[in-house]
């Protein structure tokens, strides 16, 4: 955010493209976002390996059942709330950026408190190993989706620092709250841990911001949106409802133990993993600057963009290949036998997803909502079709090799898309130009 008075970006310079200054800026905001991916990496991945040589591998299936759920509804908010925020909010005069955000904010938190009532009723009809943990989950998805709605509204103002800041108030917090859940023991406790020190970052991001959010303003938000927001939240429900699907069916054909096991391979790609699911923060805000500013340059910065993430996800995962049975079993414990299995097949999916990502990123600044929705359907079904299918051959090794397949898949649709959007912007631009 920026303080009163002050607008959100600097100006385009007369030629339609960012200058000097404006280069510098970019530089600027990619390096905060690349800071707080970091610092979102880093708790996502000391959670995950906490939880999973603390409970073990059954218990951890659990955990990442809850995890995945969570993933679900974090996209549902970013679908009715945030996206459209980041997409028609970014670089945008401050003074329409804070009412924006007051209503998107609210409307993340009504959409916590309403499927957290549902998770918290559904959690205590379980029961069992699962219940407690839906339950806990329930109560603490309002400041969970709270939290995530501020990291969109501070890179949609070129802010990226106050979302890191915040992240890292997140992780502070999440240190203590670790140390009590561990010696209490259970997943719901370690439930309860993660999702309220993420309560106490959305605390401060309402001091941080100054900046309330209006729940009473949720229905003219949503008005305002729909054009953008139910298909956003097609498309997002649509890539975290495969994860689901994946995870719940691959419990059931395999067990739950293999949910854990899957996790736990993801986990070694943690820093990537956490980039490509909070991709948005950074990558939708700046290509949609791009399309402002210096619109031919949006194929070169997507391609530019998936490109590096896909080298840096081989990169990693060829460094994991030869990391030594000891230090695997040093950061996972009785998981990483099972888990060292899966490196290859899931650095290629994350790879994949990874070039994907840069494409979805331009058609979204490119408010190219049919186009991508159809291509998220796409690629979610190849997931599911190809992580259950694989699971059903050949275990929770087959579910691996499937859903990379099925990733790559999705990839080349997302490109193919952005190509066909770009040259019909291409085309109608042309045809305006000519037009008298």
């Amino acid at each position: 955010m920026t303080t009163e008075g002050e607008k959100t970006t600097a100006p385009a310079d007369r030629a339609g493209q960012a200058g000097p200054t404006g280069g510098r800026a970019l530089l600027g905001r990619l390096s905060w976002g690349l800071a707080d991916q970091a610092a979102s990496s880093i708790s996502n991945f000391a959670v995950g390996i906490y939880v999973a040589r603390s409970l073990g591998l059954t218990a951890f299936g659990v955990f990442s059942l809850a995890w995945v759920t969570y993933g679900v509804v974090l996209s549902v908010s970013r679908g009715v709330a945030t996206d459209p925020l980041v997409v028609r909010f970014s670089g945008v005069p401050d003074a329409s950026w804070r009412g924006a955000v007051a209503r998107s904010t609210g409307t993340a938190l009504v959409v916590g408190a309403a499927i957290g009532a549902a998770c918290l009723v559904i959690g205590l009809a379980l029961g069992g190993r699962v219940g407690p943990a839906f339950a806990c989950l329930g109560v603490m998805l309002p400041g969970l989706l709270l939290q995530d709605a501020w990291r969109y509204a501070f890179f949609a103002a070129g802010s990226g620092r106050k979302a890191f800041v915040n992240d890292v108030v997140w992780g502070v917090a999440l240190v203590p709250a670790m140390v009590v859940a561990a010696r209490e023991g259970g997943v719901a406790a370690f439930v309860l841990a993660w999702g309220g020190s993420a309560a106490v970052a959305a605390v401060y991001g309402c001091f941080q911001s100054g900046i309330r959010p209006r729940m009473t303003e949720v229905r003219q938000w949503l008005r305002d949106h729909r054009d953008l927001g139910y298909r956003y939240l097609v498309e997002n429900v649509g890539v975290s409802g495969a994860s689901q699907l994946r995870a719940y069916g691959l419990g059931a054909i395999v067990g739950v133990s293999a949910v854990g096991v899957v996790r736990g391979a993801e986990l070694l790609l943690g820093p990537f993993m956490a980039v490509l699911m909070g991709l948005s923060l950074v990558t939708v805000a700046e290509a949609a600057r791009v399309v402002r500013r210096a619109p031919h340059r949006l194929g070169p910065f997507c391609l530019l963009l998936g490109g590096g993430q896909a080298v840096a996800a081989l990169l990693w995962g060829g460094a994991l290949l030869l990391m030594p049975d000891r230090a695997g079993e040093f950061v996972l414990g009785d998981v990483w036998h099972s888990a060292a299995q899966l490196i290859v097949p899931i650095t290629l999916g994350v790879a994949g997803a990874g070039l994907g990502t840069g494409a979805a990123a331009g058609l979204r600044a490119l408010a190219a909502a049919r186009r991508s929705l159809r291509c998220q359907l796409f690629a979610s079904t190849c997931y599911v079709v190809g992580g259950l299918g694989g699971a059903v051959v050949a275990g929770t090794v087959g579910s691996a090799w499937g859903v990379a397949a099925a990733t790559l898949c999705g990839s080349a649709a997302w490109w193919l898309q952005l190509r066909s959007a770009l040259r019909e912007r291409q085309q109608n631009t042309l045809r305006e130009v000519r037009t008298p």
